[in-house]
């Protein structure tokens, strides 16, 4: 892995922004939304008004600025006036219950808070001992406020991207304007390949980490557009937008691909303006990518990224995608599986996740017991399986804390779970371990139906197809599985429920 050396000055305002109006690029379509679309000169411009407001409240380097705004320009504004008075950008997720909105407003502690008047209400409502100054968007103007980019160093705090834990809050981890910059070259601009001819749409929300990078930071760098729109990505928006807009990369997740392939008329819709799309956040079962390619025609690169390395370093590429697979370690980084000694493991088994590279976060915010455990000697060792086989392709083998034991056999519930999405009946599903009377852990699915099928129908499928052991002892039909703040399954909810 190849040592880059960093400016002593780096903040993200001037290398996404800033840079686009000073190379001549300012009358470019930066942003493409409901509200209409916008240059990046335009974007400067209000992202200097949202500075004015940040200053006048007292906001000033290192002070947490909180975003609780719908996709839309002002977001974009407000980020990047937040880089750049060298503030940390802290983006909440603003239909969290008020209580776990409240607790994790407290954690922050932050100085001001950018909030859309539809939010309002609910963010107020949850504020406890913290009360930071309400900033509203529909008071900002545009402005020449020539406050200068603050100069931040490579290893400033930037943004706090919250991991997508399950149980309890999620953790804090403190990136920087060099893990920003990093990634966007590593894997933006190099193993997606963005240019300027580019136009990205994203079903996650910019208040996830994933969108953030792909479907606003990515494209900036290089001059190219982005889509953002208000509306819940259902999947007759997300075919609108597409047909409206003509994005060529749309960022996606598991289950909003699911649930786009199970759309009535799926096939007769027109994405033949994507020349890619991706998928992060969660496991993509092999069942997916297939149907997908055999629905729409459109390479789809399954990929795993972290908030301790701030975004996507292992993926599939284009001209090298292996279904079932994350794809290769994205050049700049390094990626091991590893016992639990810290060895290696032969290729091809199955060892708990090392990664490093200069997109390391600094560490978890308060909380210097997980930061010890998590961040050694500049790597990260995360609770993610993995296996790399002989070519160096990644198989996620599951978490740590969800992988499956069954008489002293070891199996991903990912595996299951694809094959329970093969059947026809079967919309959306989830399999988790839940321990019996005797303190033993047996597997049970929940699963969403299509139609209607029985209990043993779906028991026997699986049976038909994997060892027994594998099998769910129970399969609990529901109407939504619960998600996470990240729209990710919450799978401790449903071991919870399954009690």
């Amino acid at each position: 892995m190849s040592v880059t050396v960093w400016p002593e000055t780096l903040n993200a305002y001037d290398f996404f922004l800033g840079a686009r109006i000073e190379e001549g690029n300012g009358d470019r379509t930066a942003i493409i939304s409901d509200e209409g679309d916008y240059t990046f000169t335009e974007v400067a411009a209000l992202s200097a008004g949202y500075e004015r407001a940040l200053v006048d409240v007292g906001t000033s380097k290192g002070d947490r600025v909180l975003i609780v705004m719908p996709d839309e320009v002002g977001y974009v504004a407000s980020l990047m006036a937040t880089f750049r008075l060298g503030a940390v950008v802290v983006m909440l997720n603003p239909h969290l219950k008020a209580d776990t909105l409240g607790a994790t407003i407290d954690r922050t502690g932050a100085n001001a808070a950018v909030v859309h008047p539809m939010h309002r209400r609910h963010f107020e409502g949850a504020l406890n001992q913290v009360r930071p100054a309400v900033i509203d968007p529909s008071g900002i103007v545009t402005s020449d406020f020539e406050g200068r980019s603050h100069p931040t160093s490579p290893e400033d705090p930037a943004i706090w991207i919250f991991s997508g834990g399950t149980t309890g809050l999620p953790k804090a981890a403190i990136q920087t304007h060099r893990s920003l910059v990093n990634t966007t070259r590593l894997y933006g601009q190099g193993a997606l390949g963005l240019t300027a001819a580019d136009t990205t749409m994203a079903v996650p929300k910019l208040y996830f980490g994933y969108a953030t990078g792909s479907n606003l930071l990515f494209p900036m760098s290089v001059g190219a557009r982005t889509v953002l729109f208000r509306d819940h990505p259902t999947p007759e928006v997300l075919f609108s937008k597409i047909e409206q807009h003509r994005p060529t990369v749309l960022i996606n997740v598991p289950s909003a691909i699911n649930q786009m392939l199970s759309h009535p008329g799926a096939a007769d819709r027109d994405l033949s303006s994507l020349r890619v799309a991706t998928s992060a956040g969660e496991a993509l079962p092999e069942t997916l990518y297939h149907r997908w390619k055999d629905t729409f025609g459109v390479e789809l690169l399954d990929g795993l990224g972290t908030a301790e390395m701030w975004h996507i370093f292992v993926t599939n590429t284009v001209d090298a995608v292996r279904p079932g697979t994350l794809g290769t370690v994205v050049p700049g980084f390094e990626i091991h599986a590893r016992d639990e000694d810290g060895n290696d493991v032969p290729a091809g088994e199955v060892g708990r996740m090392w990664v490093k590279g200069d997109s390391l976060a600094l560490g978890y915010h308060d909380d210097p017991d997980q930061t010890a455990d998590a961040f050694r000697d500049g790597w990260f060792v995360g609770g993610d399986l993995i296996s790399i086989d002989a070519d160096g392709y990644v198989s996620h083998r599951g978490r740590a804390d969800d992988a499956i034991k069954i008489k002293g056999k070891w199996f991903r519930p990912q595996e299951v779970e694809s094959v329970l999405l093969d059947h026809q009946a079967v919309k959306e599903c989830a399999v988790v371990a839940v321990e019996d009377a005797d303190g033993l852990s047996k597997p049970v699915a929940f699963v969403v139906r299509g139609q209607e099928v029985a209990e043993q129908t779906l028991i026997d499928w699986v049976l038909h197809h994997l060892e027994a052991y594998k099998h769910p002892r129970r399969v609990y039909f529901v109407d939504q599985l619960p998600q996470t703040h990240l729209g990710k399954v919450d799978r401790a909810a449903l071991k919870r429920s399954a009690y």
